[in-house]
């Protein structure tokens, strides 16, 4: 009998991206042939996003293109956008599967059950306000991605902060772990498979808790598996404290890159959205990582257009970004989330939206300033040394040389073109020497192989 075949499209989140590797592992346990959509599939899985309103939009286009472009193909929509918005989601004419973010782990078992042309869609939304199990999302990797050299390990899932414009917490749940004696094992069995970079992914990772072990002591516990690199997600300033510091400081295997969400430059602005830290708090914390792991790649989320923000709190935020040491900036403008605190104050006018064209001139400014930041930090690394990760191979035009591309420990993208030697792809999966000798107009660098 022919295999049916799957496939998945995946928006958001690097914590989506793992949980889309274990669902499809999942279906290929139940004896599906895992495919693309551009190879053509029986069910095709779009994995959504709902954390703001651009990435609901993305979802919804996605979702449309794939009925458009693949009409023989079943559509499950599955994750944040679904949990949010399944009715209206049920309109689409299309869709034959919604899964809310709880119900997405059992999607090869509802597959059966998929609307087909002219029926309703199958809904499976289960509230996750009061849950409290984690599903890991782990398989046990039977089938590995070929030629991957980074694989993501879910450690905890949901928030607990309550941010006040932040869907997290409705469509996620509270904050929960996974155990910790489960993802050593996991851990051990992504080493097996070949893969060489574990990605720690989660909602608010550092709020990691299974009895005594705290985020600090799986670091730990983490460093013993046999693999390369260990790359943390997302860290909350105010979970960033010393010990974690100091672990990272003096590990082989953790990599000096943090991404500490500030969200805003003004202390106004923070104390409006229920952030757990101010500006003095947030500089200290980068200040001392950058004391204990000079080399460490710092990122930050910053929001554009906060209702209420005043063009004061702006010039406060883009003051404050400007004297902030860090490598890079994921700038985007606030979207009010249906049911969040701040939707309240919105709809009671007690807090004034900022109108769109001042939002996104805000945005493109911030946008600017983290772009020259950017090059500032790549720059400064001309010159050096680095050990770099090849994920990607690309060859020349005249087939004689290879571009091998990958990361740095602080997380710059690096390419080195070598001459070709048999198979092109034998720099992949491979750990480089690189000498850093240029910069290019995507930021990326340039640089020779040390042989």
């Amino acid at each position: 009998m022919k295999k049916r075949r799957v496939a998945a499209v995946t928006l958001g989140c690097k914590l989506n991206y793992a949980e889309t590797a274990a669902i499809l592992d999942s279906f290929v346990d139940d004896g599906w042939e895992l495919s693309t959509v551009e190879k053509g599939a029986d069910l095709i899985i779009v994995h959504t996003c709902a954390v703001t309103g651009q990435a609901e939009q993305k979802s919804r286009q996605q979702i449309r293109k794939m009925i458009r472009r693949y009409p023989e193909s079943r559509i499950a929509v599955i994750g944040c956008y679904a949990q949010l918005a399944a009715e209206k989601l049920s309109s689409i004419d299309g869709i034959a599967l919604i899964l809310g973010t709880q119900d997405k782990f059992s999607c090869s078992l509802y597959a059966n059950r998929c609307g087909h042309e002219g029926k309703e869609p199958f809904v499976k939304v289960s509230d996750v306000a009061h849950v409290r199990q984690v599903y890991s999302g782990h398989s046990l990797l039977s089938h590995p991605e070929k030629g991957r050299t980074r694989a993501f390990l879910k450690i905890q899932d949901g928030c607990g902060y309550g941010c006040s414009y932040c869907t997290i917490p409705k469509v996620r749940g509270p904050s929960r772990s996974v155990s910790a004696d489960l993802l050593l094992d996991t851990a051990g069995k992504i080493a097996e498979a070949g893969y060489r970079e574990i990605v720690l992914t989660g909602v608010n990772i550092a709020d990691y808790r299974d009895g005594t072990t705290g985020f600090a002591r799986l670091l730990q516990r983490l460093e013993t598996v046999c693999v390369s690199r260990i790359r943390i997600g997302s860290v909350e300033p105010d979970l960033l404290d010393d010990e974690l510091i100091e672990i990272v400081a003096g590990s082989e295997k953790i990599m000096p890159h943090f991404h500490l969400p500030l969200q805003s430059g003004s202390d106004a602005v923070l104390r409006a959205m229920g952030r757990h830290y101010d500006t003095k708090t947030y500089h200290a914390r980068l200040m001392h990582v950058l004391q204990k792991i000079p080399c460490c790649g710092i990122g930050a989320d910053v929001m554009a257009g906060y209702p209420g923000e005043t063009e004061q709190d702006f010039q406060d935020m883009y003051t404050f970004l400007e004297g902030l040491p860090v490598a890079y900036l994921h700038v985007f403008s606030c979207s009010v989330r249906p049911g969040t605190l701040l939707a309240r104050q919105v709809a009671a006018k007690t807090r004034r939206i900022v109108p769109s064209p001042v939002a996104a001139a805000r945005a493109r400014q911030l946008a600017l300033l983290g772009e020259k930041k950017e090059r500032q930090f790549a720059s400064a690394c001309i010159g050096q040394e680095m050990s770099v990760l090849f994920e990607e191979i690309r060859m020349s035009g005249d087939g004689k040389k290879i571009h091998a591309i990958g990361y740095s420990p602080n997380y710059l993208r690096v390419s080195a073109c070598v001459e070709r030697q048999g198979d092109p792809e034998f720099l992949k999966g491979m750990e480089c020497r690189v000498r850093i000798e240029g910069i290019e107009e995507d930021l990326h660098l340039t640089g020779s192989l040390l042989f």
